[in-house]
């Protein structure tokens, strides 16, 4: 199963009264792992920046004049989420953007049921908390420390945690090298995973620790298992 974890940021908060999406960030899925691949794409909105949306994402007119309007990554976008889930926190708000602006370059638009909606999700579990974002990593002790100001890929690793924990376990630390193409565009090889601060206790018991003493000195002093267990102790 794949999936698309997806967030973008935007001028303001209605597309029809002229707000327009500024940055969409992806994050791909397999059967709940993250196999390394990802979205990132910065557009022009042909319009000026808001001071208020500016001051949450740090995106000026400026920075945006150089890239791409939505009708030039529209194909490519599409083409990337195909008709796998997107999985959004506060999905009714990006998918209104996301049709809208597809809508104004003559594309057909995504149904509702495509999405998921990670906010409905944690409402769910933890009626009456905070759910935010923000307020979602504390819980799950998803490590969000860079996160200064809103940004659509940042977001969409960090929600992709947060979901992959809302489902029952984290399995970032299992995300495949999946090499990019040249004709990939901006799709792009997620960061290496970073490794846990503190290890893991061990599972086995004192006496199955002991009994695998017993089975690897059997083996003799040039066995694998005996030069492993010399350089561990």
């Amino acid at each position: 199963m794949r999936e698309i974890v997806l967030d973008t940021e935007t001028t303001g908060l209605d597309p029809f009264s002229g707000d327009r999406i500024v940055e969409i960030g992806g994050v791909e899925l397999l059967n709940h792992v993250p196999t390394g691949r990802t979205y990132h794409q910065y557009i022009n909105p042909e319009r000026d920046m808001p001071e208020e949306a500016y001051r949450v994402h740090g995106l000026s007119a400026e920075f945006l004049s150089d890239k791409p309007v939505f009708s030039e990554i529209a194909d490519e976008f599409v083409t990337f989420i195909g008709d796998s889930k997107m999985v959004i926190h506060n999905a009714a708000f990006d998918v209104k953007f996301i049709n809208a602006e597809l809508g104004w370059v003559n594309r057909g638009s995504f149904p509702w049921s495509q999405a998921v909606d990670t906010l409905e999700i944690a409402r769910r579990r933890f009626p009456g908390a905070q759910n935010s974002l923000d307020a979602l990593c504390r819980r799950f002790g998803v490590d969000n420390s860079n996160r200064q100001k809103h940004g659509a890929l940042l977001d969409s690793e960090l929600l992709a945690e947060v979901y992959l924990s809302l489902k029952g376990g984290r399995q970032h630390s299992m995300s495949l090298n999946v090499a990019s193409n040249e004709d990939d565009g901006p799709v792009q090889t997620a960061r290496n995973a970073r490794p846990r601060p503190v290890p893991l206790p061990a599972r086995l018991t004192e006496e199955e620790t002991e009994s695998h003493k017993a089975f690897v000195a059997e083996l003799g002093d040039n066995s694998l298992w005996s030069r492993y267990l010399s350089d561990v102790h």
